[in-house]
């Protein structure tokens, strides 16, 4: 058999190394080879036959349907990945039924089961069924089933929201702002405290807080979340430079000279 001048045959060990690389590559290409929807078809078909359904792939603009004696039909939508018009199909989809769930390739790392948990809380939201499928053996998991979404309140978080609204004085940011910056209650009766010590010099806390109107001034200087204030000695307080500067750029909270949107330290 005629070979390449100047090249030895092949070895053995030579033909081996050549097969676990070829075997090398096409696992490669195989794990970076984008899914499509139609991988998802069989795993989804299995399972929902798995459960007594006679199941049928592109009926009428549905990806899926399955028909089981006595129940409504199920529609399932097949998508590579979440997106906005996968959610937009599920919902035009509940005008057939109310059976209707959405399919994605299941991903790994941090990011996906982020988005996972994210689309999961919406599907429930939306009224939608989730479904993962796990390519490398078709193995189908249900996140979520199809059915009417009941929000649960939160008393503590309603209580928090009510109460920041009435102690906040006038409307000093404009709605959309970001959340750095913003001028809190909190950050009201801390300016109310460096007026009164902008006035008065090193003040007792007692004072401040009778002055100012702050109930709890001591154990807001105490914890100076913002810098402005420094403890000179036992129970009396004075105003940094700091504490200077953000009472001339913010003003004062109760002359209406908060402008909406001003930026300073933490919220």
């Amino acid at each position: 058999m005629a070979r390449r001048p100047g090249r030895a045959p092949a070895t053995a060990g030579e033909r081996l190394v050549f097969a676990w690389q070829c075997d090398s590559v096409m696992q490669t290409l195989m794990r970076t080879a984008k899914p499509r929807e139609t991988d998802l078809y069989p795993p989804v078909k299995a399972l929902l036959e798995s459960q007594g359904y006679a199941v049928k792939g592109e009926i009428g603009a549905a990806d899926i349907v399955a028909v089981r004696e006595d129940c409504d039909p199920l529609v399932v939508e097949l998508k590579t990945g979440f997106s906005l018009s996968l959610f937009h199909q599920g919902i035009e989809r509940q005008a057939i039924t109310d059976v209707v769930y959405i399919a994605v390739p299941r991903g790994t790392g941090r990011a996906f089961h982020k988005a996972l948990a994210a689309n999961t809380s919406l599907c429930r939201r939306l009224g939608l069924g989730l479904m993962t499928v796990r390519l490398k053996d078709g193995l189908v998991e249900v996140h979520a089933d199809p059915a009417p979404y009941r929000p649960r309140k939160s008393l503590v978080k309603k209580t928090r929201l009510l109460r920041e609204f009435a102690k906040r004085t006038g409307d000093p940011n404009a709605g959309g702002a970001t959340r750095q910056g913003l001028m809190t209650a909190y950050r009201q009766d801390a300016l109310r405290c460096a007026r009164v010590l902008s006035a008065l010099g090193p003040t007792k806390a007692a004072q401040v807080a009778k002055a100012s109107g702050v109930e709890k001034a001591r154990a807001l200087m105490a914890a100076n979340h913002y810098g402005w204030f420094e403890r000179v000695d036992t129970g009396i307080y004075a105003l940094c430079l700091k504490g200077s500067e953000a009472l001339g750029l913010l003003g004062d909270p109760d002359a209406g000279s908060c402008a909406p949107g001003s930026t300073g330290g933490a919220s």
